[in-house]
């Protein structure tokens, strides 16, 4: 919206005084999938024409993408730098758990609900899909759990998030939007239910624990399907201060290709669900089944009470009759 109202012709907008830019988790915004952002960025500096104006790039991760750009345009540049760089606080412990396969993930996760959780809890799932799955497995179990993604209108997502903030939900199921941007206080546990695409993510997504100086924890499961990022997420733990198992630092080590092409698609993984193939099956043609009985129904109580079409043309047949 800036770039449209700076580029008009004549401008609708004069960033001519423009003092400071921020530019906040700016390692997202640099990556490949957002290229036009770099342009648009150009577009703004180029309209911001203070001379003594403060250009400023946040974020919890540094990708080449955003030292490249700052290198070319920003000449004057100091970096300051909290912490080892691309690295997890000390302050969360952090475990890596092998659940064998996809059901083992929700063995896994009720079993550690049934030792007993600390609220709040933040699980991440790779999609909107396998959020609303795990939503319907885990409202069953009498959790007091919500889920955001995507699909939910704003309002809805607002009042979740506002919930969740208050204690009126413990576990909150999301997306890997919810790794960065939003900040909630005291979450005590972090659990990334699907392996996280990169380090970078494993970085984000743990962040959400662990902040302000309180401690946190992070679990993250995985399965074979997973070896992929397995091995620099372990070294990432390591260097941490954690403990890793040591044929995870031996295994081999992923090609750039390999991991640039997991951070553009997410794994292929069977569905959330406990429930077997054939009673899902059953249970969605009973499903059907009552919706068009209960169609059924509503019809032809229309017609009987003369509110449907047909009623009507036979109620004013009988008036021309008489």
């Amino acid at each position: 919206r800036i770039c449209f109202l700076a580029n008009h012709d004549p401008p609708l907008i004069d960033l001519s005084n423009i003092q400071y830019i921020v530019v906040d988790e700016a390692d997202k915004l640099f990556e490949e999938s957002k290229n036009s952002f770099r342009d648009q960025l150009d577009s703004i500096m180029n309209a911001c024409t203070n001379p003594c104006k403060v250009v400023a790039f946040f974020s919890a991760t540094v990708t080449k993408e955003v030292t490249t750009w700052a290198s070319e345009n920003m000449p004057n540049r100091v970096r300051f730098s909290v912490g080892v760089a691309n690295m997890a606080v000390d302050l969360v412990e952090q475990e890596l758990l092998f659940v064998g396969s996809e059901s083992g993930k929700l063995l896994a996760f009720r079993e550690m609900v049934h030792k007993g959780l600390t609220p709040p809890v933040l699980v991440f799932v790779q999609s909107k899909d396998r959020a609303q799955q795990l939503f319907t497995e885990l409202i069953y179990d009498g959790l007091n759990v919500d889920v955001i993604h995507a699909d939910r209108s704003q309002k809805e997502r607002d009042n979740v998030v506002r919930s969740f903030r208050e204690g009126k939900i413990w576990i909150l199921i999301c997306t890997e939007l919810m790794s960065r941007g939003i900040d909630f206080k005291g979450v005590n546990l972090v659990v990334n239910y699907d392996f996280p695409p990169s380090t970078i993510s494993y970085v984000h997504r743990i962040g959400r624990t662990g902040r302000a100086g309180r401690r946190g924890k992070a679990v993250t499961y995985f399965t074979k399907d997973d070896t992929i990022n397995l091995r620099c997420i372990a070294q990432l733990i390591k260097q941490s201060g954690g403990t890793v198992p040591e044929y995870m630092l031996k295994l081999r080590k992923s090609s750039k290709r390999e991991r640039k092409k997991l951070e553009q698609k997410a794994p292929k993984r069977a569905a959330i669900r406990t429930m077997p193939t054939f009673q899902m099956q059953e249970r969605a043609k009973k499903e059907k089944l009552i919706a068009r009985s209960k169609a059924k129904k509503m019809g032809k109580g229309r017609e009987q009470n003369g509110h449907g079409t047909n009623g009507q043309a036979k109620s004013q047949k009988r008036k021309k009759v008489k």
